[in-house]
């Protein structure tokens, strides 16, 4: 490796023998065609703020793009020649293109925001591109990894790989993204899937370098005045998540693994026998083998563990519970299907042309060639055949894939070619498959790998084997959080952790839970050594979890607003501190805590007996969510804690809906909304709203079937107004709602509310001020003085 690196710096070095001359240029199908004396460079404009560059040198052999979305229109820039620069322009971002040599740099107004520094390096089997950075820019970005929020200085790999049992430090994960975010506030994504590097200054202090075996010789810039208008920008062109059905944001029951359908009968029995709400069960792969190995590639039940899967799986769905399944990549040689899957040519295959086999964990395999028609028509045959059994989600696990031997071969090329896209075509196969066999149902797809864009095909990831142990629990905040500003937004744990763990550690168990109310996902999994359900533990456990859960489904007005939110503009659910403040270079390598959308501040409890967690506050007004005590921002403070709470604090001035607890969303209804309103007299005016649809309409957003509830506060002379304002509507929408708004901070001792003149009954009790009112009308205003 280290000749390759040395090699490498050495061609670099000659930059001159490397120097490309434009010979001319013209606009082409509303992109931007540069032909050089080395071959053509294409230019596309996407949205507002995103650039894609896609040298084509001679000789050099491509690769699809996996990072743009197909459906993502080309937006044409405005062009000018002034004789030795060209200048490419869209709303948010400008090119400079210098001629010779050729070099392009980028701009937002007059702003440098990043400029090549030697462009495109393509040698024999090593190929990338060499940027500069200037001393200050700090750099999010490369996917998963446990080694800090700021990657400026490391040289990290990209090779998505399994960790397993990994803890406080690792260097290479589930998804190796070759994409960076700066705080100069442009992203950079390599859109290449080969294996390879991303040296960002570890090498050369100021060069970010991108090195890979092979692939496409494209990258993308996109721009932003801030942080949420660059996610906006970059999401344009690498696409975004659609909304995953309301289901998959309620609780799962989930372990490695329910070995029988009794099993699965009881486990959901006892949900329901300890008043839990339960959305989904996940079935792991003894749903088609009685034992670990031996038996992947398998994929139909084992009917001596599974006696009518069908009964089952329509019996869950009665009760509003949904079944997901496990399938994998792989088909072992002594598998039902090995014979069946040679015969359909599905098999990636070595260098003479045959099936590719190999040995693993699992036994001796093949794997499935996701980018070749006859791979895909063959493992879609198996989900389609799945699909008639009423089967509602799909988990696709060691999508990295956990063995990819150098010498596959595959329809577009060796396994260093394509491996980081291996996960990506998967989730496509998966999702467009979906598309046409269930058009009024959204696609629930969770994937242990990708590439950059997968969200476009409604891929929620998770972050892998990680340690049961409180070492496990300390890097999900940073793991989450920079997956989600590079469009992943939906990346989540398993709750309670996965790995190892000889005894039950019911602290360290229920710090986890109460996280997981605030991350994208509510899912607890492991290793079955010890029960990952929270029902097969002791009753302070139980108990305290049980309101856990309580609270995520109360929540699920927010959370459906945050997933549409991100269907929308790409903003992640969870998001770091940095947003708070964009001249604060320090906040970025806060990994501790994390905004849950704009109200909520999270700082997860991730050391065992803590009294109190240490909290840098933003600027502003908070409140503790529990104990409504107030905090001035813009100070460290010490958060008292209990094993019944975790530090989660509300923003002054912002509007939180919620509905009752209800066993599922399948009975899901805001017909009786809870809104709590966070009062100060800081706050002179506030905005939020709520979304809502009918959780499954696929194309809901598109077809406007969906209504938007819009929470306004004005604040002036002791006079507090609430408008409620509701737009659009739905199949299925509640004709009235009767709403009950909660004043917290009310620090009066009485009120006036009246509605339309009228005086409407109203308490306060422990600083809120209390009071009902019927909403069956477009709007509402309420008057409190």
């Amino acid at each position: 490796m280290r000749q390759w690196i040395f090699a490498f710096v050495c061609l670099v070095g000659s930059g001159s023998a490397l120097a490309t001359q434009v010979v001319s240029h013209k606009l082409v199908d509303e992109q931007l065609l540069i032909e050089t004396d080395n071959g053509p460079v294409l230019v596309s404009g996407y949205g507002n703020g995103a650039m894609a560059v896609h040298y084509q040198p001679k000789g050099v052999k491509q690769l699809p793009s996996f990072a743009i979305d197909e459906q993502a229109p080309i937006v044409q820039g405005e062009l000018s020649d002034d004789g030795d620069v060209l200048h490419y322009r869209l709303a948010e971002i400008r090119a400079e293109i210098q001629k010779s040599p050729l070099q392009f740099r980028f701009y937002q107004n007059d702003k440098l925001l990043v400029a090549e520094e030697a462009g495109l390096v393509s040698h024999d089997s090593v190929r990338g591109f060499r940027f500069a950075l200037n001393d200050e820019e700090k750099l999010i970005g490369g996917g998963q990894r446990v080694v800090g929020m700021d990657r400026r200085g490391m040289r990290l790999p990209l090779y998505n790989k399994a960790s397993y049992g990994y803890t406080t430090h690792a260097e290479q994960m589930y998804f190796g993204l070759s994409a960076v975010m700066s705080t100069n506030k442009y992203a950079l994504v390599f859109d290449n899937s080969a294996s390879g590097w991303m040296d960002l200054g570890k090498t050369e202090a100021n060069i970010l370098q991108f090195e890979a075996k092979g692939g496409r010789t494209a990258y993308l810039v996109a721009a932003g005045h801030n942080y949420p208008s660059l996610i906006e920008n970059l999401t344009e062109a690498t696409g975004r998540q659609p909304l995953p059905p309301r289901w998959a944001l309620g609780n799962f029951a989930s372990r490695f693994g329910y070995r029988s359908e009794q099993q699965a009968r009881e486990t959901v029995a006892k949900f329901i026998e300890e008043d839990f709400p339960l959305d989904a069960i996940v079935l792991d792969l003894y749903w088609f083998g009685a034992d670990i190995k031996g038996h992947m590639g398998n994929l139909a039940w084992d009917r001596k563990a599974w006696k009518n899967p069908r009964k089952m799986i329509r019996d869950f769905s009665d009760l509003g519970i949904n079944t997901v399944l496990i399938t994998e990549p792989f088909v072992l040689t002594s598998s039902k299907r090995w014979q069946q899957a040679v015969d359909a040519k599905a098999l990636a295959h070595d260098f003479a042309g045959k099936p590719k086999t190999f040995d693993f964990y699992f036994g001796n395999t093949g794997l499935i060639d996701v980018f070749s028609q006859s791979g895909q028509a063959w493992f879609w045959g198996i989900y389609q055949e799945l699909l008639k059994d009423g089967v509602a989600g799909w988990w696709g696990d060691l999508g990295e894939p956990e063995v990819h031997p150098h010498d596959a071969i595959h329809a577009l090329g060796s396994a260093d070619e394509i491996h980081n896209a291996y996960g990506h075509q998967w989730a496509k196969l998966v999702f467009e498959g979906l598309q046409q066999a269930q058009p009024d149902k959204r696609p629930m797809i969770m994937m242990r790998s990708g590439f950059i864009g997968s969200q476009r095909y409604g891929m929620i990831p998770w972050t892998g084997d990680v340690s049961r142990s409180w070492d496990g629990l300390k890097p999900q905040v940073e793991l989450a959080l920079q997956m989600g500003l590079l469009g992943l937004g939906y990346t989540h744990s398993d709750l309670g952790g996965f790995a190892g763990g000889e005894q039950f550690d019911a602290e360290m168990y229920t710090r986890w839970m109460q996280y997981g109310v605030f991350q994208p996902v509510y899912r607890p999994h492991a290793q079955d050594n010890i029960a990952p359900e929270p029902v097969f533990h002791d009753q302070q456990t139980k108990d305290i979890v049980r309101r856990y859960v309580n609270l995520r489904y109360q929540l699920m007005p927010y959370l459906y607003t945050l997933a549409y939110e991100n269907s929308t503009s790409g903003m992640p659910l969870m998001r770091p501190l940095m947003f708070s403040d964009e001249t604060d270079l320090s906040l970025v390598d806060n990994k501790d805590a994390y905004f849950w959308g704009d109200a909520f501040l999270v700082a997860p409890v991730v050391e065992a007996g803590a009294k109190s967690v240490a909290i840098d506050l933003p600027k502003g007004v908070w409140f503790d969510f529990f104990t409504n005590v107030r905090f001035n921002g813009g100070q460290a403070i010490d958060m008292p804690v209990s094993i019944d709470t975790i530090p989660v604090l509300v923003k002054a001035g912002s509007f939180i809906p919620m509905v009752e607890v209800q066993h599922n969303t399948k009975d899901y209804t805001s017909a009786n909304l809870e809104l709590h309103y966070y009062h100060d007299d800081s706050v002179r005016k506030a905005y939020d709203f709520m979304y809502e649809d009918d959780g499954v309409n696929p194309k809901a957003i598109a077809q406007g079937q969906y209504q938007l509830l819009e929470f306004k506060a004005d604040y002036a002379h002791q006079l507090l107004t609430l408008h409620l304002h509701q737009n659009g509507d739905y199949m299925g929408a509640p004709k009235s709602r009767q709403v009950t708004v909660t004043i917290h901070n009310w620090n009066k001792q009485q009120a006036q509310v009246t509605l339309s003149g009228k005086t409407l009954d109203s308490r306060i009790e422990q600083g809120k001020l209390m009071f009902t009112l019927p909403w069956n009308q477009a709007e509402q205003v309420i008057s409190i003085r």
